[in-house]
């Protein structure tokens, strides 16, 4: 019988049962996500610069993905971080948990790029990209457990205690590593593979912090080496927090009962409603920039494609954003520039101590609809 204060060693390898993963229901609900996702991708080629989407859409998953884990920062203070370098000493502990997400998931971005392949170095890198650590699968001894939080019924409980003991984490996670890229070996179609993975990643708990965010990232990034998706952008994290209470039911479930098939489900449901609403939001992003592009040449003399896409590619900006655009390095000359898109309305200033930002509200107005 399942006990949760004690590791649970009991963790089956994977795969889960043929029956499982040949379910009439999951495999028709398969091809509802897998059509949502190719959705995301032909919208994502609509943009002028795709690479845009990891400093909007990639800002907003890091930001839902750490407040899962109780983790909170305004937008503003999280967008006026990153229209500077990242200064770790100038930056609340909050924001830098999301930057690092941030930085966690484009990191992982480039290095399967180069790689393409999901491995230990990558899942290692990710989280000591998240946690600022150099530390990597916790230790035998370490005495990890699972908690409610503060702000729940029954704070502080025990509610999970992952596997513990010598070589269990590194057996379970080789196999988990082999069952996402051993393709013949386990025949799974890579989108249901990766709702089995997420599952067993978390219920390995390999890291003693960080697993949350490290799993999310993997998701993502294991739909962008199977070529689901394109580029990194499906804003996962939103659907999960807003389900927070079936996401973490459905989990248990797994552990207690083995029912994979309500897990499989819900994060199928998860993909498809998260495809259809980043499409939505491409499509939002793509309008308004057309729109703004069409109103600034018409206001100003010397506005232009490159600008609108700069102006675009994050909520807040500063007079050196535009420099390479203009080909101007003067701070005079940059802010007369600025000056004259406050008067169009096209950017709207905000003065925090002695810095100047520019606001894109029309692009914040999309981001937090």
């Amino acid at each position: 019988m399942y006990d949760r204060n004690k590791p649970f060693n009991d963790l089956q390898p994977l795969p889960p049962s043929e029956e499982i993963v040949n379910d009439l229901e999951i495999l028709k609900k398969l091809v509802l996500s897998s059509r949502a996702l190719a959705t995301v991708n032909s919208n994502v080629l609509r943009l002028p610069n795709p690479l845009m989407l990891v400093n909007t859409i990639a800002l907003q998953e890091a930001r839902t993905s750490t407040e899962i884990e109780n983790i909170f920062t305004t937008e503003d203070e999280l967008y006026k971080a990153i229209t500077d370098t990242f200064k770790e000493e100038q930056t609340d502990t909050a924001t830098k948990e999301v930057l690092r997400y941030r930085e966690a998931m484009w990191a992982g971005y480039q290095q399967l790029e180069l790689k393409n392949v999901i491995d230990v170095d990558l899942i290692t890198h990710i989280f000591q990209q998240i946690k600022n650590t150099t530390s990597t699968w916790r230790s035998p001894q370490a005495q990890v457990v699972i908690k409610r939080g503060q702000s729940e019924f029954r704070a502080g409980e025990i509610i999970y205690t992952p596997p513990r003991g010598e070589g269990i984490v590194e057996v379970l996670m080789d196999n988990l590593i082999d069952f996402l890229n051993d393709d013949e070996k386990y025949a799974v179609d890579a989108l249901v593979k990766m709702c089995i993975a997420h599952y067993q990643f978390e219920a390995i708990h390999p890291f003693h912090d960080g697993n949350g965010r490290t799993g999310r990232i993997l998701n993502l990034l294991y739909l962008v080496q199977k070529k689901l998706l394109i580029q990194p952008v499906l804003y996962l994290s939103k659907y999960i927090i807003i389900n927070k209470e079936d996401y973490y039911y459905h989990l248990g479930a797994v552990t207690q009962r083995g029912a994979w098939k309500n897990w499989i489900l819900f994060m199928l449901d998860a993909v498809e409603n998260t495809a259809l609403l980043t499409s939505s939001l491409i499509d939002e992003i793509i309008k308004q920039m057309a729109e703004t592009l069409a109103y600034g040449k018409a206001h100003i003399k010397w506005y232009n494609k490159e600008i609108n896409e700069v102006i675009f590619s994050q909520p807040y900006c500063k007079p050196q954003n535009l420099a390479p655009v203009l080909q101007k390095t003067s701070r005079t000359t940059l802010t007369k520039y600025m000056d004259e898109l406050v008067t169009a309305k096209i950017l709207i200033p905000r003065k925090q101590g002695k810095e100047v930002y520019y606001l894109n509200e029309d692009l914040i107005r999309i981001l937090q609809g």
